[in-house]
């Protein structure tokens, strides 16, 4: 199959986030196994979703990761112009939900296993193809603590999120929370009998406001825009009528860390003012609804060098956005951003990849094979 009809069969599959999953790792596993991959389906304790691991080439010594995420942001927004899960072609462009983010990096990777399934490889490629990547990376975790089973320690992980085929080497990590209080309800005109969720959930907010403050003044790290960690408030939500006390009131928070700073660490300040108001009778839910750390690969990096001959671009220092990559810098492995497409087209109707940018990028994956013919390739 050729990229393109790979590209328009992944796209097929309304592989949103949070839903199951079976039927496009059902199909990826038969491609993988019908050009002789060794497959692994790893199931995640959702029960409904999995991750995939397939293996070209011998597995008993180190070789090259190539990550993804199989599941897309939904596509209600209005705009689209053709149905969002039908590959829709317009000369060079290419629509439909998930092509720059980040099938399209998938449909190259399962393109080129096909002239790697032919090449006697002697460092083996790996796919590492995970789910729920787009609720703060929950299922590649899963498939990470299984990674000593499935391979020899890798060299890297190439994780395929849209760069323009430009290696990036940093990003910050990310925690989100999600804070409930619950009051008691009554009528407006006795606030003296209720409590009011609202009224509490402003010294939360007024904390969030003040910590975020806090961090414009560092610690700092130059190569990211803004340079420093950050906080914000989400969403608020709250309240039935006027004229009812409201009895709940819900927020969600989220931090975003600079390298070396645990962005959990960064909605302490919330927390504690979260759990201040329990003196005063009200309820308090604390729920984690993601987190992942920081990447930080040194410029010096084989893996930098690496990409950087395999693309013909000199690699880019940073991004403020994140990736699963800072997962697996933390469970050892050297890690780096780079794939087909623009992260601006992401999340948004309309989303495209270019034929050319898809040509490139299998390009790059079958050199990379190229580079493991041999063991003496170490970087």
């Amino acid at each position: 199959m050729q990229v393109v009809d790979i590209l328009d069969t992944l796209i097929s599959f309304p592989s949103v986030v949070g839903t199951p999953n079976g039927e496009i790792v059902g199909w990826i596993k038969d491609y993988l196994e019908r050009h002789g991959a060794s497959v692994t389906v790893l199931d995640g304790p959702e029960g409904d979703r999995a991750n995939l691991f397939a293996t070209i080439g011998p597995k008993d010594v180190p070789g090259y990761i190539l990550s993804g995420h199989m599941d897309v942001v939904p596509a209600g927004e209005a705009g689209w112009n053709s149905d969002p899960f039908q590959l829709h072609h317009d000369g060079n462009v290419l629509y439909g939900r998930g092509t720059s983010d980040m099938k399209g990096f998938l449909a190259c990777a399962l393109a080129a296993v096909a002239k790697m399934a032919t090449m006697p490889l002697a460092r083996p490629i790996h796919l590492a193809f995970s789910y729920d990547e787009e609720a703060g990376c929950r299922g590649v975790p899963h498939m990470l603590a299984h990674l000593p089973a499935l391979c020899a320690a890798p060299l890297g992980a190439i994780i395929g999120e849209p760069s323009g085929l430009r290696a990036i080497r940093a990003h910050k990590g990310k925690a989100a929370a999600r804070v409930t209080i619950k009051g008691r309800s009554g009528h407006s005109s006795r606030p003296d009998l209720g409590l009011n969720a609202i009224h509490a959930m402003t010294d939360i907010l007024a904390a969030a406001r003040d910590a975020a403050a806090h961090l414009t003044h560092g610690p700092f790290e130059a190569v990211f825009e803004p340079p420093y960690s950050s906080l914000q408030v989400g969403t608020v939500r709250g309240g039935q009528a006027v004229n009812i006390i409201p009895d709940l009131c819900e927020a969600e928070f989220e931090a975003r860390a600079i390298s070396g700073i645990d962005p959990a660490s960064l909605l302490q300040p919330i927390r504690q003012a979260a759990d201040a108001l329990k003196a005063s009778g009200y309820g308090v839910e604390w729920t984690e609804m993601s987190a992942y750390p920081a990447l930080s690969l040194p410029e010096d990096a084989p893996l930098a060098a690496l990409l950087a001959r395999l693309t013909g671009i000199e690699p880019l220092a940073a991004v403020s956005y994140g990736t699963e990559a800072g997962l697996f810098q933390q469970a050892g492995v050297d890690a780096i951003i780079c794939g087909p497409g623009d992260i601006s087209r992401a999340h948004k109707a309309n989303e495209f990849i270019l034929m050319d940018e898809l040509t490139a990028c299998q390009t790059m994956i079958e050199s990379l094979a190229e580079h493991c013919l041999s063991l003496s390739n170490k970087v």
